[in-house]
């Protein structure tokens, strides 16, 4: 299995870096990993927007409560608005473009939340060649089910977006990522989602400056996955897109 992608603690300057930012949980946990490296300095979010629902990817979480996310996180947000359903070629050139313009303000580095999927690993660093671009993975084979104590642990708070009933069962969309739901997890099923059976929306912990106020609205089934409508009292409606995306796609 590779290890995790490091960056030289003896350069003089931290390396400037994008976050691949699915609004997840896995993504926040990122972020707070990479601000403890002083070799990194994170300058913004790559977010890939379904541009017929204007909502995050495959999260389905409003692009007004990504926004409230990136205020509070004190970073700007690099959206990539992807058409849906969006073949290989559409999603790859408009990350394309999306990386060539960070690159051309001074970003070398883009971060990413996997764990353990080789196969969404590799392809991240074989599409990221040819920009230049340093791959890293902060939380890299780190332990699913010690890092899932450690997020909540440390006060991270995520609400279930999306579930996959067939891996995990419809009730678990809407509710919040804390010890209870751990506990509620039936066994096969990894406490991070990392294999697809949920996705999140991160609004409280270390990496936010101040918790963002939420509930799960309405419930919908579309395309075979099972979706939480993610609220907040001053943020639109936008409809619930169907989960249209490439399968590399940063998923928790």
């Amino acid at each position: 299995m590779p290890a995790p992608t490091v960056v030289d603690p003896a350069q003089e300057t931290p390396v400037r870096t994008l976050l691949s930012w699915s609004s997840g949980k896995d993504s926040a946990w990122s972020l707070h990993v990479l601000r403890q490296d002083p070799a990194v300095a994170v300058v913004g979010l790559l977010t890939t927007i379904n541009e017929a629902a204007d909502r995050v990817a495959m999260h389905a979480v409003r692009n007004a409560l990504l926004d409230r996310q990136a205020d509070t996180l004190g970073l700007p947000v690099v959206k990539v608005r992807i058409p849906s359903p969006c073949s290989n070629a559409k999603y790859e050139a408009a990350m394309a473009a999306a990386i060539g313009g960070a690159r051309d303000r001074g970003v070398t580095a883009v971060a990413f939340g996997d764990l353990f999927l080789v196969d969404i690993r590799r392809y991240r660093e074989e599409a990221l060649m040819p920009t230049g671009m340093t791959p890293l993975f902060p939380i890299w084979g780190m332990d699913t089910t010690a890092l899932a104590a450690d997020m909540v642990g440390s006060g991270l708070r995520a609400v279930i977006t999306c579930v996959d009933p067939r891996q995990l069962d419809p009730s678990f969309a809407g509710r919040t990522y804390d010890a209870r739901l751990l506990r509620d997890l039936p066994a096969g099923v990894d406490p991070c989602g990392e294999n697809g059976e949920f996705h999140t929306f991160a609004f409280d912990g270390p990496m936010f400056d101040a918790p963002i106020p939420v509930a799960a609205g309405k419930m919908v089934e579309r395309d075979g996955f099972v979706f939480a409508d993610v609220t907040c009292p001053d943020v639109r409606s936008a409809s619930i897109p169907a989960p249209h995306e490439r399968p590399n796609e940063s998923r928790r």
